[in-house]
């Protein structure tokens, strides 16, 4: 069967749980490199959070349209060093371009001004440059705001998994939801990318998306372990790695079209309307899905495993399972042990394992249908018979 068609099936045949050592080390080196880099690395942070100065143009000029090349290079022999950025906005007459750069001096400000209307000769003349000090504490209250409404969701969250679910799976979510956030902070850190407010706003956006992921996957994993510790066929990991398998396909669809949409607002965002707000809102929510979607399918299930196999009711259920399927490769080698006689299912006889399937489907079907409203004392049902 080639992977794809094992994809759409949903049987069980990628053992997601069964290599959780494995992801637990990956993710691990992920989030041990992400905080070092955090750490030692730091962020780029924008004029927005280190305050500074900023210029704007038009970009039609008298000798065409004026490029932000051109625009670099009157700043550096104006000012003496380059910008913090320089970018354009906009198409067509309403296009400009913007410097952002730490805070210049009134002579520095005035002479890049000279510089720019007189090489460029920008439409309209030095009236039409204008420029604006920008202050840090306006990204600092961004981001403190942010904070706050970070913790908040943590706590709803919390509270909505712990009820609806369960504790460990409130655990397991909450824990894959922080590996998204540190690895996408360690991303920016480690390549550099400025962090603006939008990236903070950004940031936020894709924990909704995280955790709508894992409560895919969680969903299907209660509705396969509904009422496991009276069967006797699989353990809680096989029927965990059984939800992820059937969730898998669905979670790669959702993940790619969130993807698209991101992407395409990185290309106009950035190539069409060169609008680098766009850029920073896009850029981490395309690192945050991918992420986000790696450890809701990866992490949060084999630790819930890991997680529910702490309980000694699943541990007994676990080797109950383990001494069947023992008795029943005896029993196909001829060398059935006499505690067979005493178990709890008889695997040699078929009809009792007729029966352990009838009832595993039945708990199945219950769980996934909507359950039927009780008929009130008293009350009449049906139609009258007429007299």
């Amino acid at each position: 069967m080639s992977v794809f068609s094992r994809l759409y099936s949903g049987t069980g045949a990628f053992d997601v749980v069964g290599r959780r050592k494995a992801w637990y080390v990956t993710f691990g080196v992920l989030v041990l490199i992400s905080v070092l880099s955090i750490a030692i690395r730091g962020f780029n942070l924008g004029i927005d959070f280190t305050g500074g100065s900023q210029i704007q143009l038009p970009a039609a000029g008298v000798n065409g349209t004026i490029t932000t090349e051109q625009v670099e290079q009157v700043y550096r022999s104006a000012v003496g060093e380059d910008p913090a950025t320089v970018q354009s906005a906009g198409v067509g007459d309403s296009a400009t371009i913007i410097i952002r750069s730490e805070a210049l001096e009134p002579a520095q400000l005035a002479a890049l001004k000279d510089g720019l209307n007189a090489q460029l000769q920008p439409v309209g003349g030095e009236q039409v440059i204008s420029d604006s000090a920008v202050s840090g504490t306006w990204g600092g209250e961004i981001t403190r705001q942010a904070l706050i409404a970070l913790g908040v969701f943590l706590v709803l969250v919390t509270l909505f998994l712990a009820l609806y679910f369960e504790r460990s799976m409130a655990i397991a979510a909450l824990v894959a939801l922080v590996h998204d956030v540190v690895v996408t902070a360690g991303i920016y850190s480690l390549v550099g990318f400025e962090v603006t407010p939008s990236t903070v706003i950004g940031l936020l956006t894709i924990l909704g998306f995280s955790l709508y992921d894992t409560v895919v996957v969680f969903d299907k994993v209660k509705e396969n372990t509904r009422g496991l510790l009276q069967l006797t066929r699989r353990t809680y990991g096989e029927q965990a790695n059984l939800a992820v398998n059937q969730t898998l396909m669905r979670s790669i669809n959702t993940s790619l079209i969130a993807v698209l949409p991101v992407i395409g607002l990185m290309v106009v965002g950035v190539g069409l309307l060169g609008v680098g707000t766009l850029a920073d809102l896009a850029l981490v929510q395309l690192v945050g899905i991918i992420a986000g979607a790696l450890s809701s399918l990866l992490l949060a299930t084999p630790l819930l495993v890991d997680l529910k196999m702490r309980d000694p009711r699943f541990r007994k259920q676990a080797e109950r399972v383990m001494a069947r399927r023992a008795r029943a490769a005896a029993t196909r080698s001829g060398e059935a042990p006499e505690s067979a006689q005493s178990s709890d299912l008889d695997t040699t006889d078929d009809e009792a394992v007729a029966r352990e399937l009838r009832r595993e489907r039945a708990l199945a079907a219950a769980a996934s249908s909507p359950r039927r409203a009780q008929p009130q004392p008293g009350r009449p049902q049906g139609k009258r018979r007429r007299r």
